[in-house]
């Protein structure tokens, strides 16, 4: 038995209680099973926008058109290069973790697979090992719906997508969610034909005035509605076959097939089973106001816990948990401040807080206020035709309860609105501050004087 202070399952976000813990003289074991960094830094939020920033740039020709510039030829580039550059940097970040690891005395980094042989006890197989802090940080992988035909084919997830041996011409997406619209959108900029493919609606999740906006510019087509009824791979195609929402029977035809259906957690393997840990229906382990699960001393956070999934969320929790264990907040439960998210497609959304759906469903009283980019000094300066801010505000305390942004620097703008819910701002608060002009924030600033003109008016009634 090999016994240390803490062991960690995961050196993704798991790395928060590995170096920080270590330097206050705990022995520390990480497990990895993979690549060191976790989906974000190998096939998630790194590559994916590494991949997505130059696509970008190369929309520069067509949006400049509006403005009387146009470029002579289309524009040159190497999108093989793109990619190999991209994983080559990635695989250079991965690599210097365990090497920083093997530079600490107190640091072991195991490359194995391990689960629970009891509780508290892990083994690899070969040996075993023990502490008294286990964080479970094992995150989730792509969920593969139950299609016939498609499980022997050569299909892509996320993680194929962002390191291509060849670079396809054309590309069949199921899924309509976030991974679908970033990659599809890059993937379109970069000369594919991408089609995609959804049984319901385009970013369900989203705030109805958002999901409208992004539907009347989708990067690319998306069929809605669309039950898949098998899947085929000849003479190196995809044929997918379903029928759309009037009712008829469709085929489509692509090189590479990309499937994007969600996720589900890596929990599995663990043999928890063997342990006190619960999970849910789904699969996602379940903890308690300080992340510990139903086996004391053994805790759970990240995309494995189902709360967030995000890296900036699970960063969150794990430098909670370090302060909560190991710093100067012990046994304090974990207050989650406003939640933000972003997708970086085009155009790009960020969101925080409720939507308007959710406050109608609870009966929560509140203004709106919507103000389209164009309807600003910055919009009319970049001949904006479409994007908006809108900011949802409680008509009981004059916080802001939600906010969803479309348009460019969609998660740059958004971060106003997130400093002030967390800082508890109203109304006035966000109206007495001065704006320099003519900076993109006025848009925010526009949204919230409908907001106040929608209050005035409320009140005159």
């Amino acid at each position: 038995m090999k016994e240390y202070d803490i062991l960690v399952i995961g050196a993704g976000a798991g790395t928060k209680l590995v170096t920080p813990p270590s330097l206050l003289g705990k022995r520390v074991a990480v497990f990895e099973k993979e690549t060191a960094g976790g989906t974000c830094l190998n096939r998630g939020c790194i590559p994916s926008k590494m991949v997505i920033y130059p696509s970008e740039l190369l929309r520069l020709p067509e949006e400049s058109k509006r403005f009387g510039i146009h470029f002579q030829e289309n524009p040159k580039f190497d999108v093989d290069s793109i990619f190999t550059r991209v994983n080559q940097t990635v695989k250079l970040d991965s690599d210097s973790i365990p090497i920083a690891y093997e530079k600490n005395p107190n640091i072991d980094y195991i490359p194995n697979k391990v689960w629970f042989k009891k509780s508290k006890i892990l083994t690899d197989g070969e040996n075993e090992y023990t502490a008294k802090h286990i964080f479970v940080v094992t995150g989730t992988r792509p969920n593969i719906p139950n299609i016939p035909g498609l499980e022997n084919t050569p299909y892509w997830t996320s993680r194929e997508a962002l390191s291509p041996n060849i670079f396809p011409k054309s590309l069949l997406i199921i899924g309509a969610g976030f991974i679908s619209l970033e990659l599809g959108a890059a993937y379109h900029s970069y000369g594919c034909q991408v089609i995609g493919l959804t049984r319901g609606e385009v970013l369900s999740h989203a705030d109805g005035d958002i999901k409208k906006e992004l539907n009347n510019h989708l990067p690319f087509p998306i069929h809605t509605n669309f039950k898949i009824q098998s899947v085929e791979f000849q003479n190196n195609l995809f044929r997918v076959s379903g029928t759309n929402k009037e009712g008829l029977v469709v085929q489509l035809e692509a090189e590479k097939l990309l499937i994007a259906t969600g996720i589900k957690p890596n929990t599995e393997d663990l043999q928890l089973q063997n342990t006190k840990i619960q999970c849910n229906e789904s699969g996602y382990i379940l903890v308690d106001e300080t992340l510990q699960t139903n086996d004391p001393g053994v805790y759970a956070f990240g995309d494995v816990i189902g709360r967030y999934f995000f890296r900036h969320s699970a960063n969150f929790e794990g430098e909670y948990l370090f302060e909560h264990l190991y710093g100067n907040q012990k046994n304090l439960p974990i207050s989650y401040p406003p939640m933000p998210e972003a997708i970086f497609t085009y155009p790009q959304i960020a969101s925080i807080g409720k939507t308007e759906e959710d406050l109608i469903k609870e009966k929560i009283p509140y203004y709106k206020g919507l103000n389209p980019y164009k309807s600003s000094a910055t919009g009319m300066a970049r001949l904006s035709t479409y994007g908006f801010v809108k900011v949802l505000v409680s008509k009981e305390t004059d916080q802001v309860l939600g906010a969803h942004i479309i348009g460019e620097e969609a998660a740059n703008l958004l971060h106003q609105i997130v400093l002030g819910m967390y800082l508890k701002a109203k109304l006035d608060d966000y109206l007495g501050m001065i704006y320099i002009h003519p900076a993109i924030s006025e848009i925010t600033r526009n949204a919230f004087r409908k907001v106040r003109e929608e209050k005035r008016k409320e009140v005159e009634m």
